[in-house]
């Protein structure tokens, strides 16, 4: 069984496989992007800053560069102007952010190339509201979501009827301009339509199927009735454009490094996707069965039924400390490669056998926590967070499971 600080190094390595600088700069090495005209970059997400200061270094002097990041990661970026806005819920930066994108953009003529930089978080970032939804109308969309417990491709299909930007927005606003997107994902399976929402891909679904899953999903009544309104607008038909789409990073590719690093490591077969409840249970049964290092990838969502702090990965690992309490020989970890999970400081967790003996040796009562969704409480009673700071990158989660 590997000891925490083995479990925090192996879990870095996955991290520093999702390097945007790196990422970029090995992809704009192998295929450069030619602008014969003006060059505009553009960089969304979390890894915005460390992905535009890599396209900085190799592409010619831009007619501007913008930078839209979370307030934990921004940075000032020499030759680029940088904007930091709310993530999870959008707020007004992000909004100024989204009308600077759609001003840049309508500069850029046909011999143009707009470079743009797309990383996690990049579809709360860049809020742009349809006709008639407000701001604060669009936030409570994202808050509805977020408590609904439907997946990001999920929630990405939504976002996307309900801004300017995103589900190709972003490529139709850069019209008659060629536009190189170079992606880093944070979507399992990696469906460029889900990362951001798309700014430079189709739609994920329908209008008319996007509310038809809201409906069945019960979250439909508790939307805004702007954003009802919005939703049920006929859909206008759009041109056929495309964007030169680049897949440069992805939770698969952290998970691989992983494996190299440690011989025996085995990558699970499916990754750790739906309920938290349930991706407890695989944890649990892949303890059962005995293997001595299992590495998962994923992004669970939770439904939330109390008022405690915490995060999808605190709660799966205090989850599987409950299921395995008293039970010797393992060890796990859940942890966001952003560094950051749900609105706390921490990225997620290491728990053991004794971790609900820690809570409750501490006063916690681990169950009674959990059912307030308060697993933030009930790891830091254990000493089991996880804190990494923010890492300027994000695909998706990565969990450790250490057995023997």
């Amino acid at each position: 069984m590997l000891t925490r600080e083995a479990l925090i190094s192996l879990f870095q390595t996955g991290v520093r496989a999702a390097d945007p600088r790196a990422a970029v700069r090995e992809s704009l090495r192998a295929s450069p992007v030619a602008a014969e005209g003006r060059l505009f970059i553009l960089a969304l997400g979390k890894a915005a800053t460390a992905m535009a200061e890599a396209a900085l270094e190799l592409m010619p002097v831009p007619a501007h560069t913008l930078v839209v990041t979370n307030y934990e990661n921004a940075a000032p970026v020499a030759g680029a102007e940088v904007i930091a806005a709310g993530h999870p819920v959008p707020d007004e930066n992000g909004l100024r952010a989204a009308a600077r994108v759609e001003e840049i953009l309508a500069g850029a003529g046909a011999t143009d190339t707009v470079l743009v930089l797309v990383s996690g978080g990049g579809s709360a970032l860049l809020p742009a509201p349809v006709e008639g939804l407000s701001l604060a109308q669009k936030a409570e969309v994202n808050r509805v979501l977020l408590a609904g417990g439907i997946d990001i491709v999920a929630m990405n299909a939504v976002r996307q009827h309900l801004s300017r930007l995103k589900g190709g927005g972003l490529l139709r606003a850069a019209q008659p301009a060629r536009v190189t997107a170079l992606i880093l994902s944070d979507v399992i399976g990696d469906d460029l339509r889900a990362i951001a929402s798309g700014p430079t891909a189709a739609p994920i679904a329908p209008r008319p199927h996007v509310v038809e899953m809201l409906r069945a999903s019960g979250m439909w009544g508790r939307l805004p009735a702007a954003a009802q309104t919005a939703l049920l607008r006929p859909e206008e038909e759009l041109p056929a454009i495309a964007a030169d789409n680049r897949l440069i990073g992805s939770n698969r590719h952290s998970l691989e490094a992983m494996a190299q690093a440690m011989a025996q490591a085995e990558i699970a077969a499916n990754p750790l996707v739906g309920d938290v409840a349930d991706a407890a249970k695989v944890i649990v049964r892949a303890f059962e069965d005995g293997g001595p290092l299992i590495l998962f990838g994923g992004e669970t969502t939770v439904n939330l039924r109390g008022d405690g702090c915490g995060g999808r990965n605190q709660e799966l690992a205090l989850r599987v400390a409950l299921a395995l309490e008293g039970r010797d020989g393992w060890r796990f970890l859940s942890g966001g490669t952003d560094g950051r999970d749900g609105p706390t400081d921490a990225a997620g967790a290491i728990v053991d056998g004794a971790s609900c003996a820690r809570i409750r040796a501490a006063g916690g009562d681990p169950e009674a926590l959990l059912a307030n969704n308060d697993s933030y409480r009930a790891l830091e009673l254990a000493g089991d967070l996880l804190i990494t700071g923010p890492t300027g990158t994000n695909v998706a989660d990565l969990q450790i499971l250490s057995c023997g």
